[in-house]
């Protein structure tokens, strides 16, 4: 009685996981090998990067403040001097948008650096599984 097994890789019938397949080429599966049908990258492989998603949040919600505190401001300009208080206005008003462009803009780059280091980790595992599986079929080859 054979038991057909299913190629991790080509997804064809092998009669025997202990040889290499016929299809595609791939190595034999052993018992306690790890690989599934998709090999992907696990999340318990990825790190949380906690404090730089706090100092996103932080610049984000620092930058709804300046926005807040420039309408206030205008408001407050316009009810107290009125026509008179336009030109420091404007320039308020330059300086707090700019501000609050670039605390926003900090918010969005903490977040490019967490999916940066999230796409680095995942380069130095999948390249660590390639060395291994090198190392195992050139070890299978002597």
């Amino acid at each position: 009685m054979t038991t057909e097994f299913q190629c991790p890789e080509c997804q064809s019938r092998r009669t025997d996981p202990s040889v290499v397949c016929p299809t595609c080429g791939a190595p034999p599966v052993r018992a306690g090998d790890k690989r599934t049908d998709e090999e992907e990258v696990r999340s318990q492989d990825l790190e949380p990067y906690v404090t730089l998603r706090y100092i996103a949040f932080l610049f984000k919600i620092l930058a709804v403040i300046m926005v807040i505190m420039l309408i206030a401001e205008i408001v407050t300009g316009l009810t107290t001097d009125a026509a008179d208080a336009l030109p420091t206005l404007i320039g308020e008003i330059t300086q707090l948008i700019v501000l609050a462009g670039l605390m926003w803009g900090g918010g969005d780059l903490t977040l490019l650096l967490i999916d940066a280091g999230h796409d680095l980790r995942v380069v130095r595992i999948l390249l660590g599984r390639l060395n291994a599986e090198l190392h195992r079929r050139g070890n299978e080859k002597m």
